[in-house]
């Protein structure tokens, strides 16, 4: 994330350009982290257009900016078109359709569907009628896998050495998670996550504001359970600043999606660039932010959330090549 120069030659002309600060967006492409991944490299690049001719439904009934432009993004790199849908009172739904039926007419239209619908139990509802694949992107307070997927991403790209499962105590990180489980879809699919890959990580330590929520509203039923029968190590926190200095990564998220409407939790924990962070650990988010993410950290080596943001277009477009790729499997028609 540091500066760094470089230099090119044009009609024998020498040019060098210096890097302003520090590398926000990701831009660099993910070398160590490819060398650490032992992958048939040739296969990725056989796919000049995967999806050409292939439509997306892009069916965003609840507000969105980044993930709803991301898998557009990743759709349109891979060759293909979509249908975008993201005011659900221009639809059915305004005149009462069930997402069952909302499910059939999909199968017509398109070739994959991708979701965000504040109702957490309108994807389970689709996929009973869908024959194309579909992908959720969030779904009430419930879940949202590839935000999750992205967070990782990120995690691994800043220390690529984490995807080795041989990895030794000493290099394993402490992760913080100022948010609510129970409440926040980002933070429940992340620890889901979390799950799945618990031999990099030292412990979590969920820091929360028992002002304004009860430590046993924290978890839902059987969620502590999960993680704790994962082997992850989980703790408990309310003082945010006591903390920080232990910290390699700071997952940051306030905004949880109820109904038409939102939360907004841990008001009290604002981040900004004077307090005592660990040495080289870095800050992620979800957004989009409010005052609990300030400015004052984005041209510093902590901000590692404009990659996240960035590094979600890549994550997506493997999901979704690897998905249509099995395309005769999830559909009656091809």
């Amino acid at each position: 994330m540091g500066s760094y120069k470089v230099k090119t030659l044009y009609k024998d002309k020498s040019f060098s350009f210096s890097r302003i600060g520090p590398d926000i967006y990701g831009s660099t492409h993910p070398q160590n982290l490819l060398s650490e991944i032992k992958e048939r490299a040739e296969f990725l690049y056989s796919h000049n257009s995967p999806l050409k001719g292939k439509i997306l439904i892009n069916a965003f009934y609840e507000p969105s900016t980044r993930t709803r432009l991301s898998f557009d993004s990743a759709w349109h790199r891979l060759g293909g078109d979509s249908i975008n849908i993201t005011d659900k009172s221009s639809t059915g739904i305004a005149k009462g359709e069930t997402h069952l039926d909302i499910a059939h007419m999909f199968n017509n239209y398109g070739d994959c569907v991708v979701l965000r619908e504040s109702d957490n139990e309108a994807i389970f509802e689709m996929t009973k009628s869908l024959r194309i694949p579909i992908i959720n992107a969030g779904n009430g307070i419930d879940e949202h896998p590839t935000q999750a997927m992205s967070d990782l991403y990120t995690i691994f790209k800043w220390r690529p050495h984490l995807v080795n499962k041989s990895i030794d105590d000493s290099e394993k990180i402490t992760i913080g998670i100022i948010g609510v489980p129970s409440r926040m879809r980002t933070v429940r699919s992340l620890l889901k996550l979390f799950c799945k890959f618990p031999y990099f990580i030292k412990k979590i330590i969920v820091i929360y504001d028992d002002k304004s929520i009860d430590q046993n509203d924290l978890f839902d039923e059987g969620q502590l359970e999960q993680l704790i029968e994962s082997d992850l190590k989980i703790e408990l926190e309310t003082d945010m600043q006591k903390v920080l200095p232990s910290l390699d990564v700071t997952y940051i998220n306030a905004i949880a999606w109820v109904g038409e409407n939102y939360e907004v939790h841990g008001s009290s924990f604002k981040l900004h660039s004077e307090l005592p962070f660990k040495k080289d650990s870095i800050i992620l988010h979800p957004l989009a932010r409010g005052s609990e993410l300030s400015t004052s950290l984005d041209q510093t080596s902590k901000n590692w959330y404009f990659a996240q943001s960035r590094g979600a277009v890549f994550v997506r477009m493997a999901l979704l090549t690897c998905l249509m790729d099995r395309t005769t499997r999830v559909m009656d028609v091809v």
